[in-house]
């Protein structure tokens, strides 16, 4: 029983942890190295995480600034920074890559919450397949009378608190990278 609750909860918080990774991608108003780190630079022939390529920083609340360790690759990576389509031109002084994130308008804030809620269904999906798996394996153990019906009962509604807290997760994340878009 217990390695069947352990798989559903390592399942919910591999789900909790992809969400994040795919909120910290998003763009408020400031200025994050998440924000293009995960950028596909072709370099060489091969695509590669411009986070490889370059160092990221952000010097200012509006500005990412990127240095290439090649000063060699800093046309490709211009090239794919603007293929990224996150909405932001880049400046090149031939050494350095400057990013300015200007202020989101309200239109492109209210877009990026309904994202947010998109990213959390699908979170939320994860979670609730996280559980069916598990209930059901516990079915199979009590159907091969590995599992008693009172220990079955008890490991579904284990599964069942273990979904509520980490769904609760989730809403908590929407709520805080909601308001973080609305504020800046």
């Amino acid at each position: 029983m217990d390695e069947i609750l352990l798989d559903v909860e390592e399942k919910m918080e591999a789900g909790i942890d992809y969400l994040r990774q795919e909120f910290r991608g998003l763009r408020t108003g400031r200025a994050s190295g998440a924000l293009v780190e995960h950028i596909k630079v072709d370099y060489y022939g091969s695509p590669t995480d411009l986070r490889q390529l370059a160092s990221i920083s952000t010097p200012e609340a509006n500005l990412i600034l990127i240095k290439p360790f090649d000063p060699s690759g800093l046309k490709d990576i211009e090239r794919a920074i603007q293929a990224g389509n996150i909405g932001i031109t880049p400046s090149s002084d031939g050494k350095v890559i400057r990013l300015a994130v200007p202020p989101l308008s309200i239109e492109r804030r209210n877009q990026i919450a309904g994202q947010v809620k998109k990213m959390a269904e699908a979170s939320r999906v994860t979670l609730r397949n996280a559980r069916r798996d598990g209930n059901k394996d516990v079915e199979k153990k009590q159907k091969a009378a590995d599992l008693t019906e009172d220990e079955a009962k008890k490991a579904k509604d284990e599964i069942q608190k273990l979904t509520d807290q980490y769904e609760k997760n989730v809403t908590e994340l929407v709520e805080a990278k909601t308001h973080e878009i609305q504020e800046s």
